[in-house]
């Protein structure tokens, strides 16, 4: 035994050390049981959209005039790393697009952004926060698990440890990629050193949702459940041998759940039975439109079904060039379907109960150092400024809180990095970081890492 291992194990007393005997066993026979918050939620789930590559603060929600009176002046970095694409010359670039003050709240937004105009006193539009890394890959983990090694839980991973599941026959933190994965791969909702239980699901963008989810022709369900039962019980004498083969018992609790969606998902993932009104506020009948708004769609109906978690990537951000045409291009493909979420989250009486996030993994810088101007201008990464807008569960809307410089250089007034946000998510869904933590390699490990605060500005 190691010298940690004893001086750990002097703690365990008969009494712990049934009552933690007690609680693994809990743990194994239904590890994604709804357990009690913390504290009194704001939340009871969430729905984070993650804008992969990077969206450009500066043209979308944190308009720059600055930017015009400098535009194409030459712009000297004092921070000669802040880019692993700065190569050259750099000089300003302007906005190319036009900004108004939208709602009764008076919110600033890009030109391109007309039906999330239309919902936007339940916005809380953030302007703090900076990131720590300017690649995509370390840049995506560290929003997604807090760690820029892509080594730890995902966000989702945490609270479906922290809370478990309310519907037993679904996964309790869902993935809706699009066709292609984004930077950093699967590791981005990953389980980490948490059990297996708690990784995301992803469901398919294209075809069957899930591999293999129904039986072959000709297994019955009777037979399918004997099957099962049989394996079980192998595996049952199995882990009497060995208790603490946490990935068998995840692999048992698989089959059950596999078993158990084969008659709930297909239910879930038929949209053909929403009506024409509900199709067309996601946008489903437009191709620009179609592909973000089915999987928003669908987001509303998990969350509603029980679902704790759900996660959608809707990437195509990392305008380093051509900025006018790829960011206004992203903008619609995103802006119908994100304020038809909400619109029909509110409709379905969820959006109080439903914490929604949206952000990149950093935001962009006001110069350029890779193209020539004109149409061709584009932004480099910038983690020291970004925007993040939240709605429903617990958030102040119709508030822009926080700031950047007059440039969108850097973040300027209520400063935090992304731990202090993984804080208040955890914090609005009734979890207390410093709490939830989770023995690992020596010591409790924990979403931030080493602890963070609630951005209380954004709380209502």
């Amino acid at each position: 035994m190691l010298r940690r291992e004893f001086l750990y194990g002097l703690g365990a007393t008969l009494g712990t050390a049934a009552f933690n005997a007690l609680l693994q066993a809990e743990e194994t026979s239904n590890p994604l049981a709804p357990k009690p918050p913390h504290h009194k939620p704001r939340a009871k789930a969430c729905i984070f959209l993650f804008l992969e590559g990077g969206p450009s603060h500066i043209d979308t929600f944190d308009p720059k005039p600055k930017l015009k009176k400098l535009h194409m002046q030459e712009f000297v970095r004092k921070d000669k790393f802040a880019s692993a694409m700065a190569s050259g010359k750099r000089y300003f670039v302007e906005s190319p697009f036009r900004f108004r003050q939208v709602g009764n709240s008076g919110l600033w937004m890009c030109e391109h952004y007309e039906h999330l105009a239309r919902v936007a006193d339940e916005l809380c539009i953030y302007h703090g926060l900076q990131a720590e890394s300017i690649n995509h890959p370390t840049a995506c983990y560290h929003m997604n698990t807090g760690n820029r090694f892509g080594t730890d839980p995902g966000v989702g991973a945490w609270v479906s440890y922290g809370l478990g599941t309310l519907n037993q026959d679904l996964p309790s933190f869902i993935v809706l990629p699009e066709h292609y994965h984004p930077q950093g791969g699967a590791r981005n909702w990953s389980n980490g050193f948490l059990p297996a239980h708690y990784q995301g699901t992803p469901l398919r963008a294209q075809g069957a949702p899930i591999l293999d989810l129904n039986p072959p022709p000709g297994v019955t369900k009777e037979i399918q459940r004997k099957n099962l039962d049989l394996l079980s019980d192998l595996n049952a004498r199995h882990q009497k041998r060995h208790p603490f083969h946490d990935q068998l018992a995840a692999r048992m609790q698989s089959y059950e759940l596999a078993f158990r969606m084969q008659s709930r998902v297909p239910e879930i993932l038929d949209l053909s039975k929403e009506s024409a009104s509900t199709k067309a506020l996601y946008g489903l009948d437009d191709p620009a439109t179609a592909d973000v708004g089915r999987r928003c769609l669908l987001a509303a109906r998990l969350i509603e079904k029980g679902v704790r978690f759900v996660q959608l990537y809707a990437g195509g951000w990392d305008s380093h060039d051509y900025l006018v045409r790829s960011h206004a291009n992203r903008i619609r493909a995103v802006d119908k379907p994100f304020a038809g979420l909400i619109q029909d989250l509110k409709r379905r009486g969820l959006l109080d109960d439903t914490l929604i996030i949206c952000t990149g993994e950093f935001g962009r810088s006001p110069d350029n150092g890779i193209r020539g101007g004109g149409k061709k201008a584009g932004r480099d990464h910038n983690a020291k400024a970004m925007v993040v807008w939240l709605a429903g569960g617990g958030v102040k809307a119709g508030h822009a809180i926080g700031a950047t410089d007059e440039i969108g250089d850097q973040a300027a007034e209520l400063v935090h990095p992304i731990r202090d946000l993984h804080v208040t998510i955890l914090h609005l869904l009734g979890l207390d970081d410093n709490k939830l933590t989770y023995y690992s390699e020596g010591r409790y490990k924990q979403l931030s890492q080493f602890g963070g605060e609630v951005i209380k500005e954004l709380l209502a």
